[in-house]
């Protein structure tokens, strides 16, 4: 098994290290089938002894053959009792040999909570080994990164604990509160302009206000910019252009905004900040002006290329990104979810819509199952679909797969929900481009809403119409992002038999019957993230959805086999509805969420 080369702070060599990283992706990519062998090896002999593995007959096998044989692809309902058996205090060795340390919370959802991904101590070491190949890879393409800095707004989110004490938080969060981030030794590329006491400040307000303000404090040193989604970045804009005047006070003073009352960001934001009036001047003269197009480049001149997620439903954010930052490369750099970190962008200045990532063969086992959109396979998998899924080095040019995951963390044939498309290849090493999640419909930041979903939360709305012998008969949806943030657009079409007119105050209720109706990672958005605005409904004229059955036939629909789509984003399409709209209520508050699961809260 290839090792990965391991830092040294003694002689601090950037170019051998980065050579050095680049050696390691080229071996991995040499030989990829191979160490797919090694590593799905290395999972089972590590976790032989584990009652999962055991309960599948496996004895001990670390093959593939006896391995796909025997054990089942599974989705997050399969293993979720385990999961639950370990949540509640169970320390025998389940799923891993290791402890579970924390569980990662997924954005995906079960039963309208967060999913619980197991996470053992030592994955924290695979994560970094990915990360760290990152900046080489980008110093191909852009020079002298390192004799800058990075502003990059990183956010810790709230996090609970199962009934028996293990914590449970999203990855991300993870990661910012480890050693590995915390106490990193010295590297130009992970030299930020928001120091760690900034990042993980828990409040969202202060938080983004002290990175925003070390990042306009030190502006010349800017090289890149970025966020992790692209909607987290846009948010940050908009935070700008609402508070600059604050800003400009700040830096012109040398003091910060008492709305920052958390010590140890104050502190450390003190370190940087200076009495700065020619800034300030400068700040104040390019926030001050009507457009705010370019406004990145203008604020951070040296500013290289803005580093954010927009592949799949962020993809709806480029726009108003390059609006933003005067068409600056947008770069995606890596492709990791919470079950597990698994591959890199090797041509990072691509188009976004060109974007493929590299699947490193030592982060986990991985197995693909092809995908006919148009007959997507849902639930467990029979005897014969098992058998269609195929190795890391026989998945095809162009066909589409759902990705099927065997981690060090415990999960044995997982099926992770993405769809990725083959787009080429990198030696032996396949390249995917990232197609989208399964059945998700909307999305505004990392919610995910399927059509299921939908359908049951407009189900309990639908119920105020009735003391007025009303109904909804038909709907449609539409994530708008021309707000900041951004919002779920539900449009209705009514039948009306009753005389008695429906007042506003009931559309409102519908509005926020929907909202506590969904799930969690949504209503967390909406609640303690602010990333969400509230949801809308639209009324629109009787028959609006004939004339949209109408505006698909003329594109080449079948009437036949013509059903109304549940959500929308073709702009023609959403320019028909808005046409026809009749009148529009906003959910009146937030719905009710609290950190954790509802069967935990209980509990406590």
């Amino acid at each position: 098994m290839p090792e990965a080369p391991r830092d040294s702070t003694i002689d601090y060599d950037l170019s051998e290290k980065n050579k050095k990283l680049l050696d390691f992706i080229e071996v991995l990519t040499a030989n990829p089938d191979e160490v797919q062998k090694n590593t799905l090896a290395e999972i089972l002999s590590l976790n032989a002894n584990v009652e999962y593995l055991q309960r599948h007959g496996l004895n001990g096998h670390t093959d593939r053959e006896t391995f796909k044989k025997l054990v089942p692809v599974i989705t997050y309902e399969d293993v979720q009792p385990d999961i639950n058996r370990i949540a509640n205090g169970d320390t025998s060795p389940i799923l891993t040999s290791k402890p579970i340390s924390e569980f990662l919370t997924s954005s995906g959802t079960s039963g309208g909570e967060r999913k619980l991904m197991p996470a053992i101590e030592e994955e924290f070491g695979r994560r970094y080994i990915l990360y760290s190949l990152l900046m080489p890879i980008m110093s191909q393409f852009v020079p002298d990164l390192e004799k800058g800095k990075g502003m990059y707004l990183m956010f810790v989110k709230s996090e609970s604990k199962t009934p028996c004490g293990i914590v449970a938080r999203p990855v991300l969060t993870s990661f910012y509160k480890s050693s590995y981030f915390r106490d990193r030794p010295y590297d130009p590329y992970t030299n930020y302009t928001s120091p760690n006491e900034t990042v993980l400040c828990p409040d969202s307000y202060q938080s983004m206000y002290s990175q925003l303000l070390c990042g306009l404090c030190q502006n010349k040193e800017v090289l890149r910019v970025g966020a992790i989604f692209a909607s987290g970045f846009i948010r940050a804009i908009h935070f700008l252009e609402k508070h600059w005047t604050l800003f400009c006070n700040d830096i012109r003073t040398g003091t910060i905004n008492p709305l920052v009352t958390d010590t140890s960001v104050r502190e450390a934001v003190m370190k940087i900040l200076k009495p700065d009036p020619k800034l300030a001047d400068f700040i104040q003269a390019e926030c001050s002006k009507s457009s705010w197009q370019g406004i990145i480049t203008r604020l951070w001149p040296n500013t290289k290329y803005v580093d954010v997620i927009v592949t799949g439903t962020m993809s709806q954010y480029i726009p108003t990104l390059d609006y933003y930052s005067n068409g600056l490369p947008l770069v995606c750099t890596m492709y990791a979810s919470s079950e597990c970190y698994f591959g890199v962008n090797l041509n990072p200045l691509c188009k976004p819509s060109e974007v493929s990532y590299t699947l490193i063969p030592t982060m986990c086992y991985y197995e693909f199952l092809p995908v006919n959109r148009s007959n997507e396979i849902t639930g467990s998998l029979n005897e014969k679909e098992q058998q269609e899924l195929v190795e890391l080095v026989d998945v095809k040019l162009g066909q589409e797969y759902e990705l099927v995951i065997t981690t060090y963390t415990g999960l044995y044939r997982y099926r992770v929900g993405d769809v990725l498309r083959v787009a080429g290849f990198k030696n032996k090493a396949p390249q995917f481009n990232f197609v989208c999640r399964k059945n998700v419909v909307l999305s505004i930041d990392s919610d995910k809403t399927d059509e299921v979903e939908l359908l049951n939360a407009m189900m309990n709305a639908r119920t105020h119409l009735v003391p007025f012998d009303a109904d909804v008969a038909e709907y449609t949806s539409y994530a708008d992002t021309t707000t900041i943030p951004g919002h779920y657009v539900l449009y209705w079409e009514l039948t009306l038999n009753g005389s008695t007119p429906i007042p506003p105050c009931v559309y409102e209720d519908c509005c926020l019957t929907i909202e506590e109706s969904l799930n969690s990672v949504y209503r967390q958005g909406r609640v303690s993230d602010k990333s969400i605005g509230p949801l809308e409904i639209k009324i629109v004229e009787n028959g609006t959805f004939d004339k949209l059955m109408d505006y698909a036939i003329s594109l080449g629909a079948s009437i036949n086999q013509y059903k109304t789509p549940r959500c929308v984003k073709f702009a023609p399409v959403v320019e028909l509805l808005n046409s026809r709209v009749t009148s529009n209520y906003f959910s009146p508050k937030c719905p009710k969420w609290v950190p954790g699961h509802k069967q935990w809260i209980n509990q406590n």
